[in-house]
């Protein structure tokens, strides 16, 4: 029995540690969790309360997060076109109405 619980235990840790972690904040589940302690904590009958205010201020939090994320992609995308659009002009070469290119000078 112990080796069984062993060996899962080791193959869902090898698992976990395979997968990307995400990191976004707040949420439904731990505003929720939070929320009860500390309704629990405060005095009978509190801990349902708790719950539902933690979860739609975890759920708040986490819009206002992905929001922000999304601006900033944004921002940088902007920034990138802004770059090449730059760079595009600075390549191009002026117009040269004689055909003849400034590396090149006539011959005689």
């Amino acid at each position: 029995m112990k080796k069984t619980f062993l060996c899962a235990a080791t193959l869902m840790t090898a698992t976990l540690s395979l997968t990307p972690a995400l990191a976004e904040p707040g949420g439904c589940i731990k505003g929720g969790a939070v929320g009860a302690v500390a309704g629990h904590f405060v005095g009978k009958g509190h801990a349902k309360m708790g719950a539902a205010g933690g979860c739609a201020a975890g759920m708040s939090r986490r819009h206002q997060a992905r929001k922000e994320q999304r601006e900033a992609e944004k921002q940088q995308k902007a920034q990138e076109n802004s770059q090449n659009n730059q760079n595009s002009t600075q390549s191009m070469t002026p117009n040269n109405p004689t055909g003849n290119s400034s590396e090149h000078p006539p011959q005689q």
